[in-house]
């Protein structure tokens, strides 16, 4: 099967199922794993974007983009897989661009708000691709995962260590409490996401806001951005009026977190999980994080 991956997650999982090989066209942001090294490229970004758009791209892998419709009727793919609703190519852009193709690919759309979501882009695209066995197989190993860090928690709790207070950022400019699965990733890590609503997109938050719940904790994720980036464009904003005030701050518990791990809705969002359990409980978990995956704040 030739498929055409257009977001980074659902690369991520076709690769996790052992399908890499059949990838023939990627979006410009899909960068992980190694092995798509050399695929083809068939999405490009849409130049100069504004304001409103940047804030949405915080909360979509892809980000204002378009088709490279040459590129994409190379490929002669038999399935495509997308995402409706956000600002990358639709099913409309697609049709669009497929009209008088050699080939009539499957369209799949994926966009789960969930972590239970997350695991079902794994079943859709499994039976879409024959490889069955594998989705049931990879999710196995992710629910065993995630089960064993849930497991942990309850634990530390029933020894009395109570939830950490957090907030968690999806965006630095404009600032964006965060949304969909990522509250429901601190609390499987034995965290209280004090602003983030489970299921409903990231939203614009305001100093104030975070000042008034004061966590205890407080991370920053902007989608979209590494670590290195995400200190550089921090260390370039100016600091709020309530920063010093912050608990979070005058503890020495501000993180900076990889992105991919919160805002890519694949099988590495239990990664995340386990990042977030090292971070909150440093005794309970130990080295449960991705390598160079977070670093904590230094003034």
């Amino acid at each position: 099967m030739r498929i055409v991956s257009l977001l980074p997650s659902a690369t991520e999982i076709i690769c996790g199922l052992g399908l890499g090989d059949q990838l023939v066209g990627i979006s410009h942001r899909c960068d992980y794993p190694p092995e798509i090294a050399g695929v083809a490229v068939v999405t490009r970004p849409r130049a100069h974007p504004g304001v409103e758009a940047v804030a949405a791209s915080q909360d979509d892998e892809l980000g204002p983009s378009e088709l490279d419709r040459p590129a994409l009727l190379a490929a002669q793919a038999d399935l495509i897989v997308y995402r409706d609703g956000g600002l990358g190519p639709d099913s409309r852009a697609l049709e669009a661009a497929l009209m008088g193709a050699q080939r009539t690919p499957a369209l799949v759309a994926l966009d789960p708000i969930a972590v239970e979501g997350i695991f079902h882009s794994i079943t859709t695209v499994g039976a879409m691709t024959e490889s069955e066995d594998d989705a049931i197989e990879l999710l196995e190993e992710l629910r065993e995962d995630i089960g064993e860090i849930e497991q942990g928690v309850v634990a530390r709790h029933d020894q009395g260590l109570r939830p950490k207070r957090v907030v968690v950022l999806e965006g630095l400019s404009p600032l964006l409490a965060s949304g969909r699965w990522l509250p429901e990733q601190v609390r499987r890590a034995g965290g209280w996401e004090l602003l983030g609503r489970e299921g409903e997109p990231a939203s614009v938050t305001t100093w104030e806001a975070i000042s008034d719940v004061d966590p205890e904790m407080l991370f920053f994720a902007p989608a979209g951005l590494t670590v290195i980036q995400a200190q550089a464009v921090w260390r370039k904003l100016p600091k709020p009026e309530v920063w010093e005030d912050l608990e979070a701050v005058r503890n020495g518990h501000v993180f900076f977190v990889e992105s991919v791990y919160f805002s890519r809705p694949g099988p590495r969002v239990v990664d995340g999980v386990a990042m977030l359990a090292e971070i909150f409980d440093p005794e309970g978990f130990i080295d449960t994080s991705p390598p160079d995956s977070w670093t904590p704040l230094v003034e």
